[in-house]
Formats: structure tokens, C-alpha cells, sequence
């Protein structure tokens, strides 16, 4: 099992889904920021907003920049289970390879945090794709928790809601609605 430290406390990270949908118990959430990566559509999803016939694509931290993301406190003796439950909702097909990195949690707090980083060998990979291309896959794909653009128009929402605004992922939306609608 992965640790930071036995017996105490840890923060996992999330800047996709995870930010709003977290799914496991915690003590305490914060705004926090991850520095040398960045939030982009860089995940081919062939589980859970695709198909391997048909993939769609999901968030990954691709190198540079940094994101703003939530920390979750978890409780030592909640550790396992939620542990077990992220390996089994992150890494269906192992895209993602775990780590400890610093975060600045909210407060000005830094704290070692359990991240999910976009495995850049694996053969789901999408890399850096332009705006048309990202909405090419995501319009019309649909996986295991439902459609593409769901996972988009929930992320954009739950960023405006943290005090976020992602021009980018705001137009990504427009031009994938546009899709769609045709």
C-alpha cells in the first residue's frame, strides 16, 4: 500500500472529478495548488467517458504550469479504504501512476499529497491536443458514467463555482454543445 508516513493523517489531491465528486470520507477539503503540472484533456477514456471503439477523453495533469485543484484530509484509520477506492476509480486501466508531491493547501499550508499523474507512456495518451480535436472525441462519446460532455459541463460548472474561470475549457464546452447539437 502506498504511504507517505505510517499513522497519520494524508491528503490526496483531485482536479477533475475528484473536486466535486470525491466519494470517500474526509476531515477536512481545501482549495489547494499543484505546481509543474497542468489540468488538460490528455487521456484517451476508454472506460468511463468512452469505449475502446469509440473513446472519449478525460482530464490528466500533463507537464508545466501548475493547478488549482481540492485537498482531502484522510484520516489515518480511513487510509485503507480510501486508498483501495481510488486505485479501483483512478486506475481502471492504469493510465495514471500514484505519487506523494507537495501541495500549497489553502492557508498557505504545505502538505505531501497523493496524486494521480497522466502516465505520458501509456498507450492511452493523448498528448497535447488543439481545442477541435479535444471536442471531436469528447462530443458524442459515452462510457461507463455516462457521456463525454457531462464530465466537461461538470467541470466548468464546478470551476466557476471555486472562483475559477478556464476560458479554455469554457470554449472546449461551446464548441462540443455545437457538435451536438448538429
Amino acid at each position: 500500500m502506498m504511504s507517505s508516513e505510517g499513522g497519520e493523517d494524508r491528503w490526496v489531491f483531485g482536479y477533475g472529478s475528484l473536486m466535486w465528486r470525491p466519494g470517500f470520507p474526509f476531515i477536512d477539503r481545501r482549495t489547494a495548488v499543484l505546481h509543474g503540472r497542468r489540468r488538460a484533456f490528455c487521456i484517451y477514456s476508454v472506460h468511463h467517458r468512452g469505449t475502446y471503439e469509440r473513446p472519449g477523453l478525460v482530464l490528466g495533469l500533463a507537464p508545466g504550469g501548475s493547478v488549482r485543484g481540492m485537498a482531502y484530509r484522510v484520516a489515518a484509520a480511513e487510509w485503507e479504504g480510501v486508498y483501495a477506492y481510488l486505485r479501483e476509480r483512478e486506475q481502471p486501466t492504469e493510465t495514471y501512476f500514484e505519487t506523494w508531491r507537495e501541495v500549497k493547501v489553502d492557508g498557505g499550508d504545505k502538505a505531501p499529497a497523493l496524486v494521480f499523474l497522466s502516465d505520458m507512456k501509456h498507450s492511452q495518451w493523448a498528448g497535447d491536443l488543439t481545442l477541435e480535436q479535444q471536442a471531436a472525441l469528447i462530443a458524442g462519446a459515452v462510457g461507463l458514467s455516462g457521456p463525454n460532455i457531462d464530465y466537461l459541463r461538470d467541470l466548468v460548472m464546478h470551476l466557476h463555482e471555486d472562483g475559477v474561470r478556464d476560458h479554455a475549457m469554457e470554449k472546449l464546452l461551446k464548441m462540443v454543445e455545437a457538435r451536438e447539437a448538429a
